[in-house]
């Protein structure tokens, strides 16, 4: 069952008539299939508009909407053979972030992502998404094995931030974040990440510093999120909507100021409404980068990514 959004409200209505016009029709005797293609119709035409025109607040919703595939979906369906890798070999496993073995097509590649969840039990057994610092020090203990066996690297960023917590501080989360940037800008094979969600702040950067970075057409990707900036600038959160039109947080302004390289569409709806469509697009784009990629030194990979952050905003 779809979970509909405050702004996808006269969407529900129709397809709720819609449903109840099916049921009439299995129901009795009566033929309401003119109707239901009628409205079938005016329901996919107003979702298509809606969507033309959603507002950066609505497209921060979208990207946090419960039912959005998060990494294990596209695992599932865009990648095989995965082969999942723990821990940081210094003090635990976080399930935050998930790493491991996978394959693209025909290539193999080392994918890293951030999970956030698809039900209660899950997203408090990956932590809603927000990794801690042994997440960070595993994610660069497998670029460094991708990097040893000349494997790209594949990122799936997705997280509303680092976890703030005491004990994350304690074990040196601002440091893990930043050895964690640092092994991205490093590494000698092509890396390409992916905002497929939310990108929020360091504890996004901190997977997607590669020399190319795509973004799902929903998704948005800031420093901090609408509601903490509304926080410090107005001093309340009601003004999110505000802060989200000034941070530039979607993926055409992202676009347009150099922060990423390319938008990958999705289905009409957002990929929540067509799991299956998004994870297609997105196998195809990364795949069309990575081919870009192929062959190129590793000083030239360095060189690109530098380049490309030093050209943000110019």
């Amino acid at each position: 069952m779809i979970s509909y959004l405050e702004f996808e409200k006269p969407v529900a209505a129709l397809e709720a008539r819609i449903a109840e016009l099916r049921d009439t029709a299995t129901s009795g005797d009566l033929d309401l299939s003119t109707e239901i293609r009628r409205l079938e119709a005016k329901s996919a035409e107003l979702l298509a508009a809606t969507y033309k025109a959603l507002t950066p607040w609505q497209k921060t919703q979208v990207a946090r909407h419960p039912a959005r595939p998060h990494f294990q979906d596209y695992v599932a369906q865009a990648f095989a053979d995965f082969m999942p890798l723990g821990g940081d070999r210094l003090y635990g496993e976080d399930q935050a972030i998930v790493g491991g073995f996978a394959r693209l097509g025909n290539r193999r590649v080392m994918l890293i992502g951030h999970e956030k969840g698809n039900d209660t039990q899950s997203r408090i057994r990956h932590n809603f998404g927000m990794g801690k610092p042994e997440g960070y020090r595993k994610a660069v203990r497998l670029m460094e094995l991708a990097s040893r066996f000349g494997l790209p690297v594949v990122t799936l960023v997705d997280t509303s931030g680092a976890f703030p917590g005491v004990e994350a501080e304690e074990r040196g989360q601002a440091e893990a974040i930043a050895r964690s940037t640092e092994a991205c800008l490093a590494l000698g094979v092509p890396m390409v990440a992916t905002i497929v969600g939310e990108g929020g702040s360091g504890g996004a950067v901190a997977l997607a510093s590669a020399e190319r970075v795509l973004m799902l057409e929903h998704a948005v990707y800031a420093v901090i999120s609408p509601e903490g900036c509304a926080s410090i600038l107005w001093r309340t959160a009601e003004k999110a909507p505000d802060a989200a039109e000034a941070m530039k947080v979607t993926a055409r302004d992202l676009l347009a100021l150099g922060v990423i390289d390319r938008i990958v569409p999705e289905p009409v709806g957002g990929a929540h409404r067509d799991p299956a469509a998004a994870a297609a697009a997105l196998a195809k784009a990364i795949g069309e980068e990575l081919d870009g990629l192929a062959g190129r030194k590793p000083e030239a990979l360095r060189s690109l990514r530098a380049e490309r952050f030093l050209r943000i905003g110019g």
